[in-house]
């Protein structure tokens, strides 16, 4: 791979570090250096914290590698638009973080439906209970959580971003999954399918991953690849393309590369 600088992973909500393991181990074959930054201790913190938190991470590894040239982002779920306020909202003016390429996988960059779904007072109740000990554990309470209440779309986190606009600088990439196929087993939870919010109301979609519809997903202007490539593919492997295992697909990966080599 040509042109290497690091790569900073950010991983998602409720995640840790270790997900990135297969693409850190890919990355690594290409002598690609990863900074691999956890949020995973800052249980109760909303997005501009977590945000604060990547920078000064950022901040410390460019002192640590005396490094302050151009990093590219890789970013799973949430930890993408986290990053995105981070460098459009909080350093959108400055631009002190040199970023070529963000690439989100799975990012709900217009807010997460899954987040109005666990507020919506009518399915709300339902769909945590059947997620409890997959996605949410036990005794869960979406209110006093602040990363899902700052990851509503009609929030003040999300309209921030709206605001503050998308970074000229930055080449902004999109890797999603998707149902084509229809197959059950991809999310069975949901019948392999994906709950999609709109000002219309509820419904359920096979262009999602599970948990983030492609709708959520879409940015102006970005770089976007819907995989599996070949859907036949569902047919044998299509939980490994649900939204909590994107990070470790090694079709994702081969993606991720592509996208930092162009």
């Amino acid at each position: 791979m040509h042109a290497c600088c690091p790569v900073v992973l950010v991983h998602g909500w409720k995640s840790h570090p270790g997900v990135w393991k297969s693409l850190v181990r890919r990355l690594e074959a290409e002598s690609v250096v990863c900074w691999n930054f956890s949020h995973s201790k800052l249980r109760d913190a909303g997005g501009e914290e977590i945000g604060h938190a990547l920078m000064g991470y950022i901040h410390d590894m460019q002192e640590e590698y005396a490094y302050h040239g151009p990093v590219d982002m890789v970013c799973h779920s949430m930890g993408a638009a986290v990053a995105r306020y981070m460098l459009e909202v909080m350093d959108g003016v400055s631009c002190r973080i040199p970023v070529r390429n963000l690439i989100g996988i799975g990012p709900p960059n217009n807010g997460s439906s899954m987040a109005e779904l666990f507020n919506d007072p009518v399915h709300g109740p339902d769909i945590l209970r059947q997620l409890t000990g997959t996605f949410v554990p036990r005794t869960y309470d979406p209110m006093t959580d602040r990363l899902v209440q700052d990851f509503r779309s009609t929030g003040p986190f999300v309209q921030a971003l709206r605001d503050a606009g998308l970074r000229n600088d930055i080449r902004y990439r999109v890797i999603v999954a998707g149902n084509v196929t229809g197959t059950p087993d991809f999310f069975p939870l949901f019948k392999g399918q994906t709950w999609a919010y709109s000002p219309d109301g509820w419904q359920l979609t096979a262009h999602g991953d599970g948990i983030v519809p492609h709708a959520d997903s879409r940015l102006p202007g970005a770089d976007v690849a819907v995989l599996p490539e070949n859907p036949t593919v569902l047919n044998a492997a299509a939980a490994d393309y649900c939204h909590l295992r994107l990070p470790g697909n090694p079709e994702v990966a081969e993606q991720v590369i592509r996208f930092l080599r162009e």
